[in-house]
C-alpha cells in the first residue's frame, strides 16, 4: 500500500508483527478493535486491509467466523502462516469486481486502511465495504486524520451515498469521545435497513 504522496507505509510482516508484539509485552491492550467489533455480537466479520492478520486471528478467537483480504501478499503470507486455517483472500479494495459470494455483518477498516488506499479511491472502497454488508450490517472504520484528506465529513457523505448512517464515532477504539478537529476517529455506520 502507498501512502498519499507514493511512498510505502506499510512494514512488511514480521517487522509489522513484532511493533505489536513488544506493545504487548509493555501491557498496551493490543486488540482494542477486535473487542469493539466483538462488542456488536457479530457473526461475519470481513477483516478489509487485514495486514497480517492481527484484528481477524483474534476475532476468530474470540468466537466469530472471520474472512481477511489485503493487497499486499507478503502481508497475507504473514497472516496465513499463523493462522491456515482461516480465509485470506488477496485482493483491492477498491477493486468493483472484488466478490466474496457472500455478505458480512461487520466489515472492518482497522489500522489505518483509509489512508493507505490509494488516494481518491476511498469512495469506491466505501462502496465496495457496503456492498459486501448484510442489511443492518456495520462498516468500522478507524484511522489517523493527521493526514489530511479523507475526514470524517468525507467518509460521512461516502457512506451516505450507499445507505450507510452513522451510528457512533469515537477518538479510539476504546470509546474515548470524538471531539473536531481530532487527530484519530473510529467510525461506525450502518447498513439500511435496520
Amino acid at each position: 500500500m502507498r501512502d498519499r504522496w507514493g511512498a510505502s507505509r506499510v512494514p512488511r510482516g514480521a517487522a509489522y508483527d513484532s511493533r505489536f508484539e513488544r506493545l504487548e509485552a509493555e501491557g498496551v491492550d493490543v486488540h482494542g478493535e477486535a473487542a469493539l467489533v466483538d462488542s456488536y455480537g457479530p457473526g461475519a466479520v470481513l477483516d478489509a486491509g487485514c495486514g497480517t492478520g492481527r484484528v481477524a486471528i483474534e476475532l476468530d478467537r474470540r468466537g466469530h467466523r472471520v474472512v481477511g483480504v489485503d493487497v499486499d501478499e507478503a502481508m497475507l503470507a504473514a497472516a496465513r502462516a499463523k493462522a491456515p486455517g482461516l480465509t485470506w483472500v488477496h485482493g483491492d479494495l477498491a477493486d468493483p469486481e472484488l466478490n466474496f459470494g457472500r455478505t458480512f455483518d461487520v466489515v472492518v477498516l482497522a489500522g489505518n486502511v483509509l489512508i493507505f488506499v490509494a488516494a481518491g479511491s476511498e469512495v469506491q472502497v466505501i462502496a465496495n465495504a457496503a456492498r459486501w454488508l448484510s442489511p443492518g450490517g456495520r462498516l468500522i472504520t478507524g484511522y489517523s486524520l493527521q493526514a489530511g484528506g479523507f475526514g470524517p465529513d468525507q467518509l460521512d457523505e461516502a457512506a451516505r451515498g450507499v445507505s450507510l448512517v452513522l451510528e457512533n464515532r469515537w477518538a479510539t477504539w476504546d470509546r474515548a469521545p470524538f471531539s473536531s478537529p481530532g487527530s484519530y476517529a473510529v467510525s461506525v455506520h450502518r447498513l439500511a435497513p435496520f
